[in-house]
C-alpha cells in the first residue's frame, strides 16, 4: 500500500492537552491513559498520523551490523537462511523461501501450481490488486467472487455453491485463492477440505496475516503455499519483503531456483528455462529477524488498538466493526469501521476528511477488483457485500506504536463528525 502524503494541508491548532471526553464534556479519567503494554509516545513522532508505519524495536540493528561485518549483504547468505529458519518455525508452516515481495511470492505460487494461458484463477473480490496482478503475468483469468458478512474474507458458502456448478459444467478452477484480509485469518479446515474434494490447489494469501491464527495454528497452514508480505506498512517489516511458504520441500527448492533467475549448475550461467529476481537480500532479512523477535508484542499492541476504538465508539448508530469468529485470533493489522449513512447521519467520506484535515491518515477500504476499469471484462460471482464494504469502509490508524491518546484523538474527531451533522 502506497502512502500519500499531501503536503499542501496545513497542520491545524492542536486541542488542550487536557483530555476532555467531546460527548460528555467531562474531563477524561487519567488512568485509562497508561494501561499496561500501551507506549508514553509514538515511536516516530512527525506532523502526521500515517495508517501503519514501520515500527522498529532496535533489535535489528544488531543483526544489519552482523550482516555489514560479515559482509553477506546479498540475497544469499546466512542470514537469509535464518529469517527462513525462524519464519517456518513460528508459522509451523516447514520450508519457507524469502523473498522480494508478496507479489513475487504469490506470481512463484502460480506458477508453481502449473497456471499459463487462459486457465481460470478464483478468489476474492476485496484485496490489494498485488493479489491479482500475478495471475495476469502468466495469461491467466481471474474469476473474482464476493466476501462474507462481517469478516470480509472469501465467502465460503458461495465458493461451494460455485465449485458444485462449475463440477458439473467440467470447469474447475486450477487454483483458488483465499485472502486473509486485514488480518482475519480463513476457516483453514474448511479450505482444506473443498481443496481435496474438488482438486484445485489452494493459496492462501496471508499477506497481511502475519501472527493471526486460527483454531489454534497460524495463517496459512494447511494450503499449498501460503504467502507473506512485509512491506513497509505491514505488521512486520523488511522494508520491503515478502515469503513463500509450503509443506512441500521439492516446491520452495524450485521456487528458490526460480526467484534466482533460474540458473543451472554450471561454471557459466546456464539457463534451460527462465527465472525472476525474486530473492531477498541479506541486509533486509536482518530487519526481518529483527522484527519477528518482536511480532507477538506487534500484535498484541495492535489489538489494544481496535479494542479501543471499539469501546469508544461504541453504542454509535450505524457504526460496525468487522467480527472475529471465536475461533480466531486476528492479528488487526488495520482497524476497519463501516459507517452506514443512513443510520450515522454522515458517510465514511466525512470522517475521512475530517481526520484527513488534521494531518490523520485514513483510508477506504480495499476497492473490490471486480470494479477496477483494468478487470472490467471479468466474470464476477456476487459483489453485493464488497461493493457496501467499499461504499461504507474506513481504515483508521492502527500502528502499534500509538498511544491511548493516539486513538482518543481520532475517535474525538469522529465524534465531532458526529455531533456536527447531528
Amino acid at each position: 500500500m502506497t502512502v500519500i502524503l499531501d503536503c499542501a494541508i496545513m497542520r491545524r491548532n492542536r486541542q488542550p492537552s487536557v483530555p476532555v471526553d467531546t460527548e460528555s464534556g467531562l474531563p477524561r479519567q487519567t488512568a485509562d491513559r497508561n494501561l499496561a503494554g500501551w507506549p508514553t509516545a509514538m515511536t516516530q513522532r512527525s506532523d502526521r498520523m500515517f495508517l501503519s508505519s514501520p515500527h522498529m524495536s532496535g533489535r535489528e540493528q544488531k543483526y544489519v551490523d552482523d550482516v555489514f561485518a560479515t559482509n553477506w549483504v546479498a540475497p544469499v547468505g546466512p542470514m537469509v537462511t535464518r529469517f527462513e529458519e525462524d519464519l517456518a518455525r513460528y508459522t509451523g508452516i516447514p520450508h519457507v523461501a524469502a523473498l522480494s515481495s508478496g507479489t513475487a511470492a504469490l506470481h512463484l505460487a502460480l506458477r508453481l501450481s502449473g497456471i499459463g494461458q487462459g486457465d481460470a484463477v478464483w478468489g476474492a473480490t476485496m484485496t490489494f490488486i498485488g493479489g491479482v496482478a500475478p495471475i495476469c503475468y502468466l495469461g491467466a483469468v481471474p474469476v473474482f467472487l464476493d466476501v462474507g458478512h462481517g469478516d470480509m474474507l472469501l465467502d465460503l458458502d458461495l465458493l461451494e455453491r460455485a465449485l458444485a456448478e462449475a463440477d458439473r459444467a467440467g470447469d474447475l478452477p486450477k487454483v483458488v485463492i483465499s485472502t486473509d484480509l486485514y488480518g482475519h485469518v480463513v476457516d483453514g479446515a474448511r479450505m482444506r477440505g473443498l481443496a481435496d474434494q474438488y482438486g484445485f490447489v489452494w493459496i492462501a494469501d496471508a499477506a497481511e496475516a502475519m501472527g493471526a491464527s486460527r483454531n489454534g495454528v497460524h495463517a496459512g497452514v494447511g494450503a499449498d503455499f501460503a504467502i507473506f508480505s512485509f512491506n513497509g506498512n505491514k505488521i512486520i517489516t523488511t522494508s520491503g519483503g515478502g515469503a513463500l511458504a509450503s509443506a512441500d520441500g521439492d516446491a520452495i527448492e524450485r521456487a528458490r531456483f526460480l526467484s534466482t533467475q533460474a540458473r543451472d549448475p554450471a561454471p557459466h550461467y546456464e539457463h534451460t528455462t527462465f527465472g525472476y529476481n525474486y530473492r531477498l537480500s541479506g541486509l533486509c532479512a536482518a530487519v526481518g529477524v529483527g522484527q519477528l523477535e518482536v511480532l507477538d508484542e506487534r500484535v498484541a499492541a495492535r489489538r489494544r488498538v481496535h479494542d479501543r476504538y471499539r469501546a469508544r465508539l461504541a453504542g454509535i448508530e450505524g457504526f460496525t466493526f468487522s467480527d472475529e469468529a471465536g475461533d480466531m485470533h486476528a492479528n488487526r493489522w488495520l482497524t476497519t469501521l463501516l459507517i452506514d449513512p443512513a443510520l450515522a447521519g454522515f458517510s465514511r467520506e466525512h470522517v475521512r476528511l475530517a481526520l484527513e484535515a488534521e494531518q490523520i491518515e485514513s483510508r477506504p477500504l480495499w476497492k473490490p477488483m471486480h470494479l477496477q476499469p483494468v478487470f472490467a471484462g471479468c466474470r464476477a460471482l456476487g459483489g453485493d457485500v464488497a461493493e457496501r464494504n467499499f461504499d461504507q469502509g474506513l481504515c483508521l490508524p492502527s500502528g502499534s506504536q500509538m498511544t491511548a491518546d493516539d486513538v482518543d484523538r481520532v475517535v474525538d474527531i469522529i465524534r465531532s463528525v458526529r455531533r456536527q451533522t447531528s
